[in-house]
């Protein structure tokens, strides 16, 4: 199922059992947030977030009655699936009682939420959502209700500029809009630009992952051209990047398992650490010193360019480089 499916169901009535997941946090934590306003059950719902998962404390909590007369959700944040066996039960006692409910935001790997599914299902008295990313102009609108609603006062440009600069990200905008609306005042671009922090180096990294992936990039490269990089910044980020790669392949094939702490001298995030080993493993050395020496090239030539031949050189020199991975 998918949004516009979902806000339809949600106008007919609350699913009993709900898995939420995707490529957007901010409409997960905003459909938790619906059914719990909702219910009106800030005070009566059980958090389990993470570490916190406890499957005992779970049951015992839908198996009770609400003790003030109300209802009982069960709210899950996790990383990780939940075996079939425990969820099929949860959702079984959820369908028990007409005040239970089970909301489950889960953050992991699609193919683990894929493998939740059969639990959701509507035979089940449950359904699941997956969220895709947003487009920028459905950004603006969320975000224009979201400032509408804490009472501040900026136009659609700006909003625009601040999706932009937080890589649309719409949970860390929400989380700006916030900040924003306590100076009381007209917000610009020029506010923006003063009081939020860029989320460019992350957009970087990002960029090149796909980059790697041998996915569609015109649109990436276009973003961070508007977050404020240049072409400099892009090939030297780049160069960078592959350097990298081909360090974690050397490492891998001599030690058999990524430590980017050996390899780069401090530790990346996990997420980040394994997307790099994974990436150096499908790239075989040759091709990584073929690509070197190509960026070399290439940045010889866009030195001796003016600007809007640095920008085609930029956009062909991305492309071109996809056929050598």
């Amino acid at each position: 199922m998918y949004k516009n499916q979902l806000d339809h169901q949600l106008q007919k009535g609350l699913p009993h059992a709900l898995l939420l997941y995707g490529d957007n946090d901010y409409y997960i934590d905003h459909y938790i947030d619906h059914y719990i306003d909702r219910l009106d059950a800030r005070e009566d719902m059980l958090l389990l977030y993470y570490d916190e998962w406890n499957f005992a404390q779970a049951k015992a909590y839908l198996s009770q009655s609400s003790l003030f007369g109300g209802v009982n959700i069960l709210i899950i944040r996790h990383d990780k699936k939940i075996p079939k066996k425990e969820l099929d039960s949860l959702i079984k006692y959820a369908n028990m009682k007409p005040d239970n409910y089970i909301v489950f935001g889960f953050d992991g790997e699609a193919k683990d939420a894929k493998s939740m599914q059969s639990s959701f299902s509507e035979k089940n008295g449950a359904i699941w959502v997956r969220f895709f990313e947003s487009n920028i102009r459905d950004g603006v609108d969320i975000l224009q209700k979201k400032a509408h609603n804490i009472g501040l006062d900026i136009d659609h440009y700006a909003l625009q500029h601040l999706i932009l600069m937080l890589n649309n990200n719409l949970s860390l905008c929400s989380n700006e809009l916030d900040k924003l609306a306590i100076l009381g005042t007209k917000i610009t671009s020029k506010d923006i630009d003063k009081l939020v922090y860029s989320t460019a180096p992350l957009a970087i990294d990002q960029f090149l992952s796909t980059l790697f992936e041998k996915k569609p990039i015109a649109e990436m490269i276009g973003t961070l051209l508007d977050l404020g990089e240049d072409e400099a910044s892009l090939m030297r980020s780049t160069q960078r990047f592959v350097n990298e790669i081909f360090l974690f392949n050397a490492y891998i094939k001599l030690y058999g398992t990524p430590d980017s702490k050996e390899i780069l001298g401090y530790k990346l995030p996990k997420q980040i650490e394994d997307k790099k080993a994974q990436l150096a493993m499908r790239i075989r050395p040759a091709s990584l010193l073929n690509i070197t020496e190509f960026l070399l090239n290439r940045e010889l030539e866009m030195k001796k360019s003016n600007s809007i031949g640095r920008e085609a050189l930029l956009y062909s020199t991305f492309i071109e480089m996809q056929r050598y991975l």
